[in-house]
């Protein structure tokens, strides 16, 4: 459905091979090639005796903690195959303290020189009882930048549940707002589903083509109602998510977070 929302993962995994951290690295995906299934062939277990998986969604849940697993024939925190290579399961990289910086790195760029004590930062969600996870990691992020005291008000929002993006205009206050997408990537979701609900486009316009539907971020501040409105691409997006992952492998052994043993 959404033949941009491999790209920001592939472009990270891309960025730490040029870096050679690993001896090799390698993506796969529940609904694309490689998948999840065919990822267990991925590495020459003579030449690769460790695999570091690492889950690029946004929060734990039922894809990190079922989905991922199953698909990978995972058995706990450390699996050894029959061919006595390890698999160590990590952290998905939205549990990463990082994540903090770069959502307010994400929203310092994306409205330079304004003036954060006049700014509402919106950090928007999915929400639904089909996400709760996810929800609740809005629902943190927010409650770490508010606070630094750094924006007039910080709000986690929803798409489908309160408090709504759509309701952005009584929610705040302040005369500029940053709305930043807690997603791993720009889909369907960010290009079309929010800007509709912010009021920043139509259905009709968000229905274009992938470059126009691109222009909604280039299209900053959107004025609405007297109010500057500043729209983000997908926190996912950003290239420190390389960083992220890599912390996440490098700092497994110092993690005791995920239980089970080595099987």
């Amino acid at each position: 459905m959404n033949p941009d929302s491999s790209a920001p993962t592939l472009a990270h995994a891309a960025e730490i091979r040029r870096r050679k951290v690993f001896a090799d690295v390698g993506c796969a995906f529940w609904k694309e090639e490689p998948s999840l299934r065919d990822a267990v062939f991925l590495f020459d277990p003579e030449a690769i005796r460790e695999v570091y998986v690492v889950p690029n969604f946004i929060s734990e849940g039922y894809f990190t903690q079922t989905v991922v697993p199953r698909e990978l024939e995972l058995n706990g925190r450390i699996t050894k195959r029959s061919s006595g290579q390890l698999w160590k399961y990590c952290q998905p990289v939205g549990n990463h303290s990082m994540m903090t910086n770069l959502l307010l790195q994400r929203a310092h760029e994306i409205a330079l020189g304004v003036r954060e004590d006049e700014t509402s930062l919106l950090i928007v969600a999915h929400g639904t009882d089909l996400n709760e996870n996810s929800a609740a990691a809005a629902k943190r992020e927010a409650e770490k930048i508010r606070v630094l005291g750094k924006y007039a008000t910080v709000l986690n929002v929803y798409m489908e549940e309160p408090p709504l993006v759509s309701d952005w205009r009584k929610l705040t206050k302040t005369p500029n707002v940053v709305v930043v997408p807690f997603f791993i990537s720009d889909g369907l979701h960010s290009y079309e589903d929010i800007p509709v609900l912010l009021g920043i486009a139509n259905e009709k316009s968000v229905s274009a083509g992938r470059a126009e539907r691109s222009e909604i971020f280039r299209s900053n501040p959107h004025r609405v109602n007297g109010r500057s409105l500043f729209y983000a691409p997908s926190v996912g997006t950003d290239p420190g998510f390389a960083d992220i992952i890599i912390e996440q492998a490098t700092k497994f052994h110092s993690d005791p977070s995920r239980d089970g043993g080595t099987t």
